[in-house]
């Protein structure tokens, strides 16, 4: 046998052609990979979110007084607690959201003290202040997720950026 026909493998402009073909590749699935992660992160804070201020509102029937779920930044992180009005969260009873989601500027909870919150009474309706809660993602973006508490009688509804905008706001 000769020498030549036992030497086996690739030419370098072979191994440059398959490099840059998975170069194209990923250029292509990255953008997409960016925006399922954005889409996923979102989707469990907005159901995050939901759950807590229906946590809330559950209390409040149960317990018979008004509670609330607020909302704060801390450093780079969005979260959020359940607590009686009038009593203020300990700092081991904030919970965060993912770490890539950040409170988008249409957020109209009302705000006390840097605490955006949701107030319910006794019977679970909303304790006079309506509004949304909106994330984005920190990455920037035009995807958004939002809860809107929409009724005096606490009716609360998830939301997503829509093209047609209503009063001002694209997430309703």
């Amino acid at each position: 046998m000769k020498r030549s026909s036992l030497i086996r493998g690739f030419t370098f402009i072979e191994l440059m052609v398959v490099v840059a073909i998975v170069g194209v590749l990923m250029a292509i699935a990255a953008p997409a990979f960016n925006s399922f992660k954005n889409r996923q992160a979102l989707n469990v804070a907005q159901q995050e979110v939901l759950a807590a201020m229906r946590e809330s509102q559950t209390k409040a029937i149960h317990y018979r007084r008004k509670w609330q779920t607020s909302f704060r930044e801390k450093g780079e992180l969005l979260q959020w607690s359940t607590h009686p009005v009038g009593e203020l969260p300990l700092e081991g009873q904030w919970k965060s959201l993912p770490s890539d989601v950040k409170l988008d500027e249409e957020t109209t909870l009302r705000r006390a003290r840097g605490v955006r919150r949701v107030q319910f009474n006794h019977m679970g309706h909303v304790n006079g202040q309506l509004g949304r809660l909106a994330l984005s993602p920190k990455d920037g973006g035009s995807m958004k997720r939002c809860i809107v508490v929409s009724t005096l009688l606490g009716a609360m509804r998830s939301g997503q950026n829509q093209a047609r905008k209503d009063n001002g706001k694209s997430c309703w």
